[in-house]
């Protein structure tokens, strides 16, 4: 399907009269310089707000200018308390706060801090954009989101019969993560229509596309292997018991690095998330964002906008503060072999082979 920001708009957002739209996206500052890709990234906040206030006469609602706040420096951490709209000194959470949509396209992801904003305004939908890219128009932006919704329906009761998610990486490692209990699974569809009851179903990533679950964090979490994980020009392994990264071996510098991150911030450690990305349009070239929709992914850190136990008061300080995805989809330099869900009575189900989804 050819890119159209008008129809992604009322896809994703079925807006009604009186609807009030906010895009907003994070700007240097001195400790956090500015990049090429970042610049092309708020000129594109600057289009999409030209292209939706140009329809705004025509769904009858009200685009406010453009929302802009100093970078948070970390993914995930909490904004800042003031931002600028126009020429005007604003606090985020006044004009958040008023907004029944947010559009966020941002350097550093704001979706945990954003979803408190949702659990507060139960008018508000916000589809958080971190590190989105104009060639995304071509590609996870323009799926039929539609029918992205169908696949997340049908793969979302695999998740809630799981008991365990059994993956085997192409490395030939393995890890099990234990989903038991009465765990809340998520689907973000890309789909936000006025209205929604649950606040998880007012907030999505665009591109979208994905499943996901928190996984039991606590001592008696089964949650325990080996997970290989590429960076940069090596490939580390992290040793997993008990929910928590215990250990990462690797004998170069950024294994170092991690040794030396997960040792100074103990929440780091958690394993925050299990996921399985559904995005048909979605293409792996090393963006987060949308690789994560092509296939599954981890994460450790920040949970607790997905029902965990580890929020910004678990970090010691909040630039520390991190949700980090890893994502091993077909064209991932580790890929995922084999991902079985696992129901109490031992019985297996297969999810995803050879980096692909087969449900």
């Amino acid at each position: 399907m050819a890119f159209d920001l008008e129809r992604l708009f009322v896809d994703v957002f079925a807006p009604g009269d009186g609807e009030v739209v906010t895009l907003m996206h994070d700007v240097p500052r001195d400790d956090v310089p500015d990049t090429i890709v970042w610049r092309e990234r708020r000129d594109m906040a600057l289009s999409w707000h030209t292209r939706i206030a140009g329809v705004a006469e025509k769904y009858n609602i009200t685009v406010n200018p453009l929302l802009t706040y100093a970078a948070t420096g970390t993914q995930n951490g909490e904004l800042p308390e003031t931002g600028r709209l126009s020429d005007q000194d604003v606090r985020l959470a006044d004009v958040i706060g008023d907004s029944t949509v947010v559009i966020a396209m941002t350097e550093f992801s704001a979706s945990a801090p954003l979803f408190s904003f949702v659990k507060a305004h139960e008018q508000l939908r916000v589809a958080s954009m971190p590190g989105c890219e104009k060639r995304m128009e071509e590609t996870g932006l323009s799926a039929d989101y539609r029918k992205i919704a169908v696949t997340c329906e049908t793969l979302a009761p695999h998740f809630e019969r799981a008991d365990l998610i059994e993956v085997e990486f192409s490395t030939g490692h393995t890890c099990r993560f234990d989903v038991s209990g009465k765990r809340l699974v998520f689907q973000d569809t890309g789909l936000l229509p006025p209205r929604p009851a649950r606040p998880h179903a007012r907030l999505a990533n665009l591109p979208a596309g994905e499943v996901c679950v928190n996984p039991e964090e606590s001592r008696a979490s089964r949650t325990a292997g080996e997970i290989p994980v590429a960076a940069g020009n090596e490939t580390l392994l992290f040793r997993v018991e008990h929910n928590q990264i215990i250990g990462v071996l690797g004998d170069g510098s950024i294994a170092a690095e991690f040794r030396a991150m997960f040792e100074q911030e103990e929440a780091l450690r958690n394993i925050a998330e299990v996921a399985i990305g559904c995005n048909d349009r979605a293409e792996v070239t090393g963006n987060i964002l949308e690789d994560e929709k092509a296939g599954f992914h981890w994460a450790y850190g920040r949970s607790e906008h997905l029902g965990g136990n580890v929020g910004p008061d678990a970090f010691s300080s909040p630039d520390r503060i991190r949700h980090m995805d890893i994502v091993y989809a077909k064209d991932n330099p580790v890929v995922c072999r084999r991902l079985d869900f696992v129901d109490t009575e031992g019985q297996h189900t297969t999810g995803v082979l050879n980096g692909g989804l087969v449900i």
